[in-house]
């Protein structure tokens, strides 16, 4: 057990250095900031609402997510395929399994910095009310989990093609799909011809229902639980791909 977490270390030290490394970090971030703050003022006219909270800004991050962590995401392992270097990897004495949770955890820590330099939003909210920090500590916390579930994701797709951006454009549209499955539209469709548990299996796989719950601020554990299944599962996936790779 020590050793697989030192192996795991060890990737995310090197990942998190490559991120740093090169300009495609920052111009990330700078581009994440950017159109968190233009979506919150601009579109949805933050100051005019005259209410002290951020529903304004988290309801934005699954749109912003949708198609920024598929850019993160492609080039976990599309590059790796693309550079020969997955199977020098592979040959390491290191699990699949190990290597695939590395990169995983060093990706969503990168997203999680992005999210964490908004923390100016939270200053402007104290100085312009007392909003209720609970709701908006579980709101972060939710669009993190969120986050992660769609840079699993995006670890998948990564891993079945070599070609990044076909790696990006089935993350996206994967993604969009467990978005839009619980959307009003969508349900008021199936619901015209198709019995109530479709509908309710519709809702519970859709990322937004989960996520709204938490941002409202109720903390459940079947909201939790349902995240970190769509990772678990994403990434086992990934690396059941990847040992296909590394035996063929």
């Amino acid at each position: 057990m020590e050793e697989a977490v030192r192996h795991i270390r060890a990737i995310v030290k090197k990942e998190l250095s490559c991120y740093f490394g090169s300009p495609i970090a920052y111009v990330f971030m700078v581009i994440f900031l950017f159109l968190c703050g233009f979506f919150t003022f601009s579109v949805s006219h933050f100051y005019e609402i005259g209410q002290a909270d951020l529903r304004p800004f988290f309801q934005w991050h699954p749109w912003i997510y949708l198609f920024l962590v598929p850019s993160v995401a492609m080039r976990l392992w599309s590059e790796e395929r693309r550079l020969g270097t997955i199977e020098l990897l592979l040959t390491l004495p290191i699990r699949t399994s190990e290597a695939v949770i590395g990169k995983f955890i060093s990706a969503w820590i990168f997203i999680g910095l992005c999210l964490f330099f908004t923390f100016p939003m939270v200053l402007t909210v104290l100085y312009l009310g007392r909003p209720d920090m609970g709701v908006i500590w579980c709101a972060y916390l939710g669009s993190f989990l969120m986050a992660g579930a769609y840079l699993s994701i995006g670890s998948f797709t990564s891993a079945i093609t070599r070609n990044q951006v076909i790696s990006f454009i089935l993350s996206v549209v994967i993604c969009l799909l467990f978005v839009l499955a619980g959307w009003p539209p969508i349900t008021e469709f199936f619901s015209n011809w198709a019995p109530s548990w479709v509908i309710d299996l519709l809702a519970n796989l859709s990322f937004m229902t989960h996520y709204e719950s938490i941002q409202r601020g109720v903390l459940d554990l079947r909201d939790i639980f349902y995240f970190f299944s769509v990772i678990l599962f994403m990434l086992s996936l990934t690396g059941v791909i990847l040992q296909n790779i590394g035996s063929s």
